[in-house]
């Protein structure tokens, strides 16, 4: 094996943004991973992982040593670990939301997501749920769109709330597609992706570097590199597919080796 090993083949796509990154982030979505694949998942891909998942309510459901473990390991490797944005809504509707924000900070989480994904939020309550986070030292991802696919919102709306939330402090903004990634968010129910409904996200947010793309399918991946380049958001990425998602991102990939023209014009 050559010495530099990773000097011998220039990426087709160019080299990504180092850790900590403001674009081409990439979220994985953990479903419980234990403590040893954590381990091996970062040993192997965790320069090209910025936030893990936790799913759900699953936080509530690990021993507090384990969970901590988990923080902790991440941490080591400049990955970004939060709970998922459900526990967050049941922690609101029991009243807890403050207590909920100590909790998880008490642990050592550093993120939080902020959603109504489920429960029914008025503007003035999401705003304080954000300021509140952010005001107690978090950074937040605000999640916008329904879980139930019959409450369909149209780019407009999301944009609106999506521009609010971070007005109020969000870091970016997350577009909800859930695991399946289909019949929601800017995804139809094969989970292609809407032309008219990202066209017109594109042309309210000027910045898509603001938006977090759910994207838990491959060709939902490489549709979106292919149209917003190497470098956009995404996320609910599966464990096993996190560094398949990185040779995509930088052409090591027959899907996206196309987008270098020199290469497959030769």
């Amino acid at each position: 094996m050559p010495h530099n090993w990773k000097q011998l083949i220039t990426y087709p796509l160019g080299e990504r943004t180092i850790k900590p990154r403001e674009k081409g982030v990439t979220m994985v979505l953990d479903k419980g991973l234990g403590l040893r694949e954590l381990q091996d998942l970062l040993e192997v891909a965790g320069d090209y992982l910025d936030f893990l998942k936790l799913g759900f309510g699953t936080s509530l459901l690990y021993k507090q040593e384990l969970l901590q473990a988990k923080i902790k390991l991440c941490q080591a490797y400049q990955v970004e670990i939060y709970p998922g944005g459900t526990l967050m809504e049941i922690a609101l509707r029991q009243g807890k939301y403050k207590t909920y924000l100590e909790q998880i900070q008490k642990l050592g989480f550093k993120t939080i997501e902020i959603s109504d994904g489920t429960i029914t939020l008025s503007t003035p309550k999401r705003e304080d749920c954000i300021k509140q986070a952010v005001n107690t030292g978090f950074r937040v991802l605000s999640e916008l769109g329904k879980k139930n696919l019959k409450n369909i919102f149209s780019p407009r709306e999301l944009w609106k709330q999506g521009e609010t939330d971070l007005k109020n402090g969000a870091w970016k903004v997350i577009i909800e597609a859930r695991e399946s990634g289909k019949g929601i968010g800017i995804y139809n129910h094969k989970g292609e992706i809407e032309e008219t409904k990202l066209k017109d996200l594109l042309k309210y947010y000027r910045d898509h570097n603001q938006i977090i793309w759910e994207a838990p399918l491959k060709k939902q991946q490489i549709a979106l590199i292919h149209k917003l380049g190497p470098e956009v958001n995404l996320g609910n990425i599966q464990p096993p597919d996190l560094l398949a998602l990185e040779a995509l991102r930088t052409g090591l990939r027959a899907d996206t080796l196309s987008l270098n023209p020199e290469i497959c014009s030769s």
